[in-house]
């Protein structure tokens, strides 16, 4: 919900803070108070773009803030983690409005305004007499659909078909722009593989040959090394061990007079017993030392093939093999193109029945909850007024010869059908308003007041499924008045029992029923118009609402029309 909206140097607005409430938050004011402009300027943090000529007079910019509770969904945490937004535990959008440029921020964090309307379209719905609204948007309506029919799971399985479809036709394409390349390589391939296959380069082979030169080289000085060390400290006339055997006797006997020797005689014990260990390992390597010249001879031919094929391919034995690797397997498919089309193709034909039968299963589904809607949305519309009133939703599907789709038709050819991210199927919502008229779509009506109660009706009855936590009503009961104004108001206030609703309106029928009340105001101060947004409270209210009944002149009688209209709503709300 949105809980603080601040706005600085906006248009009349010096600095206006205003805190929002759960439920049916109503907004009443005199014509030019400034309603539409705190409105423009929630826009402004929705993502719209901005006027520069919004800034205040006199100031250098225009600020406005909005704090949003409840705000942690996953839409927008993966909104928030793809632009490399931090979380908080409030959402924070701010919008910076220059006479230059416009700038925004999530959570203190520089925002494009085409993220800010992303996340925004997770949040918030506004409703105007003129608005862009988001039920007159065609391609929501399927989306209401199924949110309303609760068709999440049959929707997400056909996506993944779809995924698996894409993913298919994408390889398969990848493959035949590939093939002239492929047919191109392929003697230069096989020349490789051959020069390759005929060395037969094993992993690490460079390695170990390395280590093995190495000892084999240096054979001479290893025997002589070794044997000479092992004399040292084994067998020469005062050999280390012999003299470390001798120091050991002599710490002991000094040991049995004075406990202060047992570490010393310990430490030298060890040390004796390493020095054995020591001469014993450079016996057992001396007499391995192998003097092998036609070994060593083979090894250094070894390497300067194995030298050849580095040098050409890639630097390291690592980097031929992964060569060998890949290039065979181009080669194999380039000897075998037409076959490796024909196993994709299968594969493509079984994943496009399975995303066909998904997407059957989903359109069924889809036409059942269109019934359900459709009679549930003439009911609403009955209730506010507009008896005579018909609801449709219409399905189309595009028909395409290519289309992924493919539904058996009994007595001639499958139709194929074009698919989409969301199925195959394209719904609009229709609705005829009088006695005698043709259906239209909904995107063509064009009175306020009907829109207003649409609007209603489609809310009322998709509530529970609608994504969007908060709604705003900007003068939407424009040409409605008397009893459907009051059932419009009831209609209303049932609606925020779902959602947070902020509602700009001129009828007491509605300003009655409110679950928090704030008027907004202008005044002249040092010669300047200012617009100021208070709330009410027990008798300002009813003195509010019998402003909207009676005008500017409030008698005795208004306020008492106002306190029963009050009292009166609430009880039958």
């Amino acid at each position: 919900m949105l809980r603080h909206l601040t706005i600085r140097d906006y248009a009349l607005i010096e600095e206006l803070n205003v805190e929002f409430e759960s439920g049916l938050n109503i907004l009443t004011g005199e014509t030019g108070a400034g309603k539409s402009i705190i409105v423009g300027a929630l826009k402004m943090i929705l993502g719209e773009r901005a006027s520069t000529d919004v800034v205040r007079t006199g100031a250098k910019k225009a600020i406005i803030e909005g704090v949003f509770d409840e705000a942690d969904i996953p839409a927008i945490r993966a909104l928030l983690d793809e632009n490399s937004i931090d979380p908080m535990p409030r959402l924070i959008m701010r919008r910076d409005i220059t006479t230059s440029y416009s700038r925004g921020f999530i959570n203190d964090t520089p925002a494009t305004l085409d993220v800010m309307r992303a996340v925004a379209d997770c949040l918030i719905d506004l409703h105007g007499q003129h608005e862009h609204q988001s039920l007159l948007r065609t391609e929501t309506h399927l989306d209401l659909l199924d949110n309303f029919g609760g068709l999440g799971g049959l929707r997400a399985t056909y996506q993944e078909h779809y995924e698996r479809v894409a993913g298919l036709m994408q390889e398969r394409q990848e493959l035949v722009d590939r093939e002239r390349d492929l047919q191109q390589q392929k003697e230069l391939y096989a020349f490789q593989i051959e020069e390759i296959d005929q060395v037969e380069p094993e992993e690490g082979e460079d390695e170990a040959l390395e280590a093995e030169r190495r000892i084999l080289e240096n054979a001479e000085q290893l025997y002589q090394s070794t044997a000479g060390l092992y004399e040292m400290l084994y067998e020469s006339d005062g050999a280390v061990n012999d003299l470390l055997v001798k120091a050991r006797n002599e710490l002991n006997d000094l040991a049995r007079i004075d406990d202060a020797f047992e570490t010393a005689l310990g430490e030298i014990k060890s040390a004796q017993i390493i020095v054995s260990e020591i001469a014993k390992f450079l016996q057992d390597y001396n007499a391995r030392v192998e003097f092998n010249p036609e070994r060593l001879e083979a090894i250094r031919q070894r390497l300067t093939e194995l030298d050849r094929l580095k040098r050409k391919y890639g630097g390291t034995l690592e980097a031929v093999l992964e060569h060998r690797a890949e290039i065979g397997e181009t080669y194999q498919l380039a000897t075998d193109f037409e076959g490796a089309i024909e196993r994709m193709d299968g594969e493509i034909e079984t994943a496009q029945r399975d995303l066909s039968e998904a997407a059957r299963r989903l359109s069924a589904k889809r036409h059942e909850v269109a019934e359900r809607i459709e009679q549930a949305i003439a009911a609403e519309l009955g209730e506010l007024g507009m008896t005579h009133s018909r609801f449709e939703v219409r399905f189309g599907r595009q028909q395409n010869p290519a289309g992924w789709i493919r539904l058996p038709v009994e007595g001639r050819a499958d139709e194929r059908f074009a698919a989409f991210t969301n199925g195959m199927d394209q719904a609009e919502f229709y609705i005829a308003t009088n006695p005698g008229e043709d259906l239209k779509p909904l995107t063509k009506v064009a009175s306020g007041g009907e829109i207003s109660r649409i609007m209603l009706a489609l809310k009322t009855i998709l509530a529970k499924s609608d994504r969007l936590p908060i709604l705003v009503f900007d003068e939407i009961d424009v040409g409605i008045s008397g009893a459907v104004a009051r059932t419009v108001g009831e209609s209303m206030h049932d609606l925020a029992h779902y959602h947070q609703i902020i509602a700009i309106t001129h009828l007491p029928q509605i300003a009655a029923l409110g679950d928090t009340h704030f008027v907004v105001e202008k005044a002249i101060e040092d010669g300047r118009a200012k617009t100021h947004i208070r709330r009410l409270d027990g008798e300002e209210r009813a003195t509010q609402v019998a402003t909207l009944m009676s005008g500017a002149e409030v008698t005795e009688a208004a306020l008492e029309s106002a306190r029963e209209l009050m009292v009166s709503e609430r009880s039958e709300a």
